[in-house]
């Protein structure tokens, strides 16, 4: 059985691959270069993308991705080299171009029409009407269902739904049901699995299993190595612009895989280090809220403390309570030996306290703001002078942690929305490092930004430990649980389970842990772990 669960196809005569069938297009691109001004965007790079296959394309921020899907779907015109459409050199002018060469991008940030219904939405520009002119609803409604149907994602959207109603992951499965109208013949999904729930996740991976087997060549964007591994038949790795190597995904691992996009091993992206010190910042006992009970917890100056569980552990419901967001019914919550009383998060933050949330776009971030504005929010009483926030100030602080973080920016002023993941980050963590919090929460500290970025994550944590900082630390990834942590508690359905010291912290005993109390619960992926 293929990646989907689906039965593959007989191997053709042509390639002796499960779905390989030639009947799709293949795609190549030659020699291709990308100047933007000065900048080198890519350089030389030359790729394939077979028909009946998974590519999965890879590199850090700015290592060209976006650039290169961009010309094949004729955003953007190469400074030299050429694409070639089942051998034929082939020039998109527009977008519309590649569209009708059945070329397909479904991107990350979703373009959803608000006014109008799912299924409106998702043929748009291709209406069926009768009489001419009129718009004929019975059949586009039959449309829809029936597409909807088809890929499996009947359950969870409704075609009549205006696009303003929609939800993140809905939004993005419009996306994908429009690209899928029509003959399609290439297909590339960036990042396709940010919003969406494990079902949804599930069946639009059943959805590319039957991509691939109708000989529709896939090309898949992630900085999710699980999916990667899963789906891929190939991994091309982009770096500074060029093609640092092309990898049978079956034949290669995660840490070589690494090693192309950011020249250095896996092993190398933690700092560990012994920099804990004897001073108690934060100190549970007996916390107990609507979803956690009989919570103990220490965690000392300078030491990072890793919060793992499955799903529902509530590892997040904690966090909440200690950052004042959710109310604490009994037991108590002390700081550096003085018990707090938190009635809301202005509260923890003058305590000291700092919450970096799992989703930062919607909980932690004015996408529309600065980072100037984004950087200040929680040190304004700090930077003000009456009732007037001094302005020189706080430019002053915002272009101080931004330059000590490597906020990747034109300037202090530009709006945060348009940064990459990653740096959306950084600009979360100049918050609260310019606060000089004594404890710091950090949820899910690198969900969606690449190994780089990560990489630099991971130093400010360790500088913060440094620092004298005591960290809290939620991660999905065993194996930045593993390589961050001095002490991981465990946590199951609100409790915690076990703590384990990092002599004595391997992925098996956290699996153990984390299903201490259900034997009946599946072995899970560590990414599973939330």
């Amino acid at each position: 059985m293929n990646r989907s669960g689906a039965e593959p196809p007989e191997p053709t005569p042509s390639t002796g691959r499960p779905g390989a069938d030639r009947r799709g297009a293949v795609i190549t691109v030659e020699n291709i270069a990308k100047r933007f001004g000065t900048v080198q965007a890519l350089g030389g790079v030359t790729l394939d993308f077979p028909a009946g296959q998974v590519t999965a394309l890879m590199g850090e921020n700015g290592a060209g991705k976006s650039t290169l899907l961009k010309i094949l779907t004729g955003d953007h015109q190469p400074t030299e080299g050429r694409v070639l459409l089942d051998g034929e050199p082939i020039a998109f002018a527009a977008p519309q171009d590649a569209i009708r060469a059945g070329i397909r991008i479904i991107p990350q940030e979703p373009e959803i029409i608000p006014h109008v219904s799912v299924a409106e939405n998702v043929y748009a520009g291709s209406l069926p009407r009768k009489r001419g002119r009129v718009l004929d609803r019975a059949e586009l409604r039959r449309r829809v269902a029936a597409d909807l149907a088809r890929l499996g994602f009947d359950k969870v959207i409704d075609p009549g739904a205006l696009g303003s109603e929609l939800t993140p992951a809905q939004r993005q499965l419009v996306e994908i049901l429009r690209a899928l109208t029509g003959d399609a013949k290439i297909i590339a999904f960036d990042e396709p699995t940010s919003s969406l729930s494990e079902h949804e996740v599930e069946a639009l991976f059943a959805l590319i299993g039957r991509l691939r087997a109708q000989g529709i060549a896939v090309i898949y964007v992630s900085h999710r190595m699980k999916e990667i591994f899963r789906l891929a038949d190939r991994v091309a790795v982009l770096r500074d612009g060029a093609v640092a190597g092309v990898l049978d995904a079956a034949a290669t691992n995660e840490e070589e895989v690494v090693r192309l996009m950011v020249g250095r091993d896996l092993s190398s992206l933690f700092v560990r280090q012994d920099v804990a010190r004897d001073e108690v910042v934060l100190e549970l006992h007996d916390v107990t809220t609507d979803d956690v009970t009989g919570v103990d917890l220490r965690i000392r100056a300078g030491e990072v403390v890793a919060l793992a569980g499955l799903i529902g552990a509530g590892r997040s419901e904690l966090a909440g309570a200690i950052a004042g967001d959710l109310p604490i019914r009994s037991g108590s919550i002390s700081m550096n030996g003085r018990r707090l009383s938190l009635r809301n998060p202005k509260d923890a933050i003058r305590a000291g306290i700092g919450l970096a949330p799992e989703e930062r776009k919607a909980q932690a971030l004015f996408l529309q703001r600065s980072i100037r504005d984004n950087t200040s929010l929680v040190s304004l009483e700090r930077l003000r002078r009456l009732r007037f926030v001094r302005r020189g100030q706080e430019s002053a602080v915002a272009q101080e942690y931004t330059d000590r973080l490597r906020v990747r920016t034109p300037s202090i002023e530009h709006e945060t929305g348009k940064l990459s993941g990653g740096n959306q980050q950084k600009v979360v963590l100049a918050r609260w490092l310019a606060r000089t919090p004594r404890l710091l929460i950090l949820d899910e500290p690198t969900r969606g930004i690449d190994i780089g970025a990560k990489a630099e994550i991971y130093q400010i944590i360790a500088d913060l430990a440094r620092s004298g900082v005591a960290l809290l630390v939620i991660s999905s990834e065993l194996p930045e649980v593993l390589g961050l942590a001095d002490r991981v508690a465990v946590m199951q359905n609100g409790r915690i389970t076990g703590e384990l010291s990092r002599a004595e912290a391997t992925e098996e005993a956290i699996l153990s842990l984390a299903m201490a109390d259900d034997l009946s619960t599946p072995a899970l992926m560590p990414g599973a772990l939330r």
